[in-house]
């Protein structure tokens, strides 16, 4: 005869669960799961993004820690204790959700960096849905273990109505004014950081040689050579883009006079594609053509998607790297 009853009370706490916190919590998962499979320049990632970084994990965290509605003002009070609401109304819960979300998102994305995972908009997401689907069901849980009397509810009528009712109203109406205050600077601030990445990421160039231990450095490639010698070099293109890029680097020999390019001279074309995360190198002999004692710059230039056009130059290349170096017989008795 129990079996019925106990069904019944499960039953009864399953029609409890509060609506807006399983709203909140499936719109994270799918937020998630959008930010995940659509392109990076998609304009519908970014206004996913939206709520899942400035709303749903503070909203969920706030109904963890109010699970109860304002107690009005003139309810009568026994104690000194009970004089203080037992919960926010529907504007504090809404500005401080937003504030709440300000300042998980910092956390997380200062966090990422140093786990596997790395800083990117798929880590992010997985993990600001995550913190809101447990804050949410923890919220849940205490929201359900509340009195009815004094629970929590979504409920646009009643505010709409504690806002005539209520005798603090010019109080009201400035909290109002800070929570769409908030919301503005805070999608300013989205915007400000997502837009760049939405637009497209980065690639790095970088010229490197080897040292004595085999590793590679910075800044100690050769600055003088013989004639007809060439310069070891390292090429390093870091793929930033958010996918699988195509690149074309063209090295140029440069003559410079009175800070003007007045000479160019190809010396080699390499083609090569990267794929997104990764780090193509790639080891070069590059032998200039200059005559003894003339000093030239040799430039990398990065074009991406094989994009070169009919005179390459350090201003309209994707990405450029150079260094100087001298062509001089002198150079073989600096090296004895």
């Amino acid at each position: 005869m129990s079996f019925p009853t106990a069904a019944q009370t499960r039953l009864g706490r399953v029609r409890e669960y509060p609506v807006d916190l399983a709203v909140v919590s499936l719109v994270a998962v799918l937020g998630y799961l959008l930010i995940a499979s659509v392109p990076a320049e998609s304009p519908l990632r970014l206004l996913v993004a939206f709520p899942l970084a400035l709303f749903l994990p503070g909203y969920a965290l706030t109904s963890f820690l109010f699970p109860a509605a304002e107690r009005p003002a003139r309810e009568a009070a026994t104690t000194v204790v009970e004089r203080r609401p037992r919960g926010i109304n529907t504007v504090e819960r809404l500005g401080l959700s937003f504030v709440l979300s300000l300042s998980i998102l910092p956390l997380v994305v200062l966090a990422l960096p140093v786990t596997q995972w790395g800083l990117g908009a798929g880590p992010i997401a997985a993990v600001l849905a995550g913190l809101t689907v447990v804050a949410a069901q923890l919220g849940a849980l205490r929201r359900i273990r509340t009195p009815a009397a004094e629970r929590f509810t979504v409920s646009f009528t009643a505010a709409f109505a504690g806002l005539r009712d209520d005798d603090s109203a010019v109080a009201t109406f400035s909290s109002v004014i800070l929570v769409v205050a908030v919301a503005v600077a805070a999608g300013a601030l989205l915007v400000g950081f997502l837009f760049p990445a939405a637009g497209g990421g980065f690639t790095e160039l970088g010229l490197y040689t080897e040292d004595d231990d085999g590793d590679l450095v910075a800044g100690e490639i050769p600055d003088e050579i013989e004639p007809g010698e060439s310069v070891p070099v390292t090429l390093a293109v870091e793929n930033h883009e958010g996918e699988h890029a195509e690149y074309t680097l063209v090295v140029q020999e440069q003559g410079i006079e009175d800070d003007e390019v007045v000479d160019r001279t190809e010396l080699r074309t390499i083609d090569g594609s990267i794929s997104d995360g990764s780090t193509g190198l790639g080891e070069r002999e590059i032998t200039p053509t200059a005559a003894d004692d003339e000093t030239v710059r040799i430039s990398v230039l990065l074009y991406d998607d094989g994009d070169v056009p009919d005179e390459p130059t350090n201003e309209n290349a994707d990405e450029d790297a150079y260094f100087w170096v001298t062509v001089t017989e002198d150079a073989a008795d600096d090296d004895e």
